[in-house]
């Protein structure tokens, strides 16, 4: 193999460090790391603001002199690479102090990452302004809390780490507001899937301002007032975590290919368009698995599996990366939140064919305690049934049903598979019909016909003139609680006695809490010769979007 110089720690680089020396004893491996820590948990950083990670070095994966003792490795942290000259085959690096000296090389493995996106905006390197992306970011606000007992925070950015954020300062005993110039929080979701999120955020006292964008920020004298799209707000300080943008200055010296976002462009070898370089993690461009469009994904699992796969190519061995998903997943106080594979508005945007259908299931057997339900949305071709999307909210067994969704779009599978999957099945955990089959049969019965959806965007549009039949099939007492204008009230246990004052010729739109009763509701008249539309997710699922 030569001689390897990694440049980039932590999740890409550190594995392709320790997977090269596996496979080969003799290699030259050099390991530059600008920083200081060369393998931590970025994804535990926002943790340590509450406490709730309460010593540091927990974070700390490997010590630069631990992993140099256990891999037989050349451990340079504190330098930069700052040129790549791939005509000479030459890296140069800059020490701290300055000075510069330079490296052969017989490969070359980028693990740059991806930086917090700053955009240029008065005010954005306030000493009060922070970003969470290393240890010392994290060290930083720690120490401000610690310090100056701060009561007023901002976040700037509804992302993973921004909600993470949020829920820690909160945790801290911080007034937490988040900004965010979407009309939800965490991209992934769709928004109907974030409104259930918004509302946990608003219960557990976060300040949710939506569809606002940062303008400006101006120091005072006990912090900074931000200036929103909205007006002004005070804080002592601010968290900007609007996002990120691939590292690559290093890239776009040695002229390797670059897209229009920045990112470096790998072939499946994970090869860059120098085939001595190879580039990994949050810096480069990766293939979308479901649509197999390209896509910028920066996650901590697909850099591991990439930083191995590198590795595995440079030492001969044909390891093929195969695409990124997107599986991600968050918690947020008591709910967690998970999604994989494409999501509506990408699905929109690429011109991708799909339907939908929205569940609502108890997370274990309804008569053991302890149990809550989960929200489950599933993308599906209207074709085939083959699975392209789920997103996930609830309170109990969240990460395992999404686990075994993408374990199910990874294999190519079906929503015909999902019902056919045994599962594990005991009271404590789920039900004998777990919400992975329960998703599974409402995509069948769209499949095959035996029932008919509308979803709650439809619902304002459907005509009040008599021209359709719109019917309530909850109880009186759950219609009195709250309904839908022009939704007559008609409960299912009563339905087969009141037919006979329906008209066959308006088609019938129905809905029940969440799904279910409108199923048996609509399978009866169906049967009885009327066209059928129930409300995908029910009365449940349309007042939630309606609410902000």
């Amino acid at each position: 193999m030569g001689k390897t110089i990694i440049i980039g720690g932590v999740a890409g680089g550190a594995t392709a460090a320790a997977r090269l020396r596996r496979l080969d004893e003799t290699a030259t491996i050099i390991l530059v790391e600008r920083g200081a820590f060369i393998s931590f948990a970025n994804c535990g950083l926002p943790y340590y603001l509450s406490g709730t990670i309460g010593d540091v070095s927990a974070l700390t994966l490997q010590t630069p002199e631990g992993f140099a003792a256990r891999y037989h490795v050349d451990v340079r942290v504190r330098q930069e690479a700052v040129d790549l000259d791939t005509t000479t085959k030459t890296v140069t690096l800059r020490r701290e102090d300055g000075s510069q000296y330079t490296e052969t090389y017989d490969t070359v493995i980028l693990a740059t990452g991806a930086k917090p996106l700053k955009p240029p905006i008065e005010g954005i390197d306030h000493p009060k302004v922070f970003t969470l992306r290393t240890i010392p970011d994290t060290l930083a606000i720690r120490a401000l809390l610690e310090s100056r007992k701060p009561k007023q925070s901002i976040v700037i950015g509804g992302g993973y780490i921004g909600v993470e954020v949020a829920e820690n300062l909160a945790k801290a005993g911080l007034a937490v507001t988040i900004v965010d110039a979407q009309p939800q929080v965490l991209a992934p979701l769709d928004y109907d899937m974030a409104c259930d999120v918004h509302k946990q955020l608003e219960r557990k006292g976060i300040t949710l301002q939506l569809n606002t964008s940062l303008k400006s920020i101006h120091a005072n004298e006990d912090g900074v007032t931000v200036a929103l799209s909205s007006g002004t707000v005070a804080a002592d300080f601010v968290v900007l975590a609007i996002g990120v943008v691939p590292d690559t200055a290093l890239a776009a010296q040695a002229k390797l290919q670059l897209n229009e976002r920045g990112s470096i462009i790998v072939n499946e070898l994970l090869q860059t368009s120098d085939p001595h370089v190879y580039a990994v993690g949050d810096a480069i461009a990766v293939t979308e698995f479901v649509s197999g469009t390209p896509a910028f994904l920066p996650l901590a699992g697909p850099a591991n599996k990439q930083g191995r796969m590198a590795a595995d190519n440079i030492c001969g061995r044909y390891s093929v990366y195969r695409g990124t998903q997107g599986s991600s997943i968050v918690k947020l106080f008591d709910m967690t939140v998970a999604a994989t594979g494409l999501n509506e508005k990408n699905a929109k945007r690429l011109g991708v064919p799909y339907e939908k259908s929205f569940t609502y299931s108890a997370s274990h057997a309804g008569y053991y305690p302890g149990g809550g339900f989960l929200s489950i949305k599933v993308l599906f071709r209207p074709d085939t049934g083959k699975l392209l999307g789920a997103q996930l909210v609830g309170f109990d067994g969240v990460d395992k049903r999404c686990d075994v969704l993408a374990t199910a779009i990874r294999a190519g599978m079906t929503a015909y598979d999902l019902t056919a999957l045994e599962l594990c099945y005991a009271p404590p955990y789920t039900s004998a019909k777990d919400p992975v089959n329960m998703a599974g049969y409402a995509i069948e019965n769209i499949l095959t016909n035996s029932t008919q959806i509308f979803h709650w965007h439809d619902v304002d549009a459907l005509p009040r003139d008599g021209s359709v039949t719109l019917l309530d099939v909850r109880t009186p007492a759950e219609y009195a609680r709250g309904h839908i204008t022009g939704f007559v009230n008609s409960p299912l246990d009563t339905l087969r006695a009141t037919l006979h004052t329906l008209t066959k010729e308006a088609p019938v739109y129905l809905h029940c809490q969440i799904g279910m009763r409108g199923y048996l509701a609509a399978r009866i008249l169906s049967q009885c010769g009327f066209t059928v539309y129930n409300l995908s997710g029910g009365y449940r699922l349309y007042q939630i979007t309606q609410n902000r």
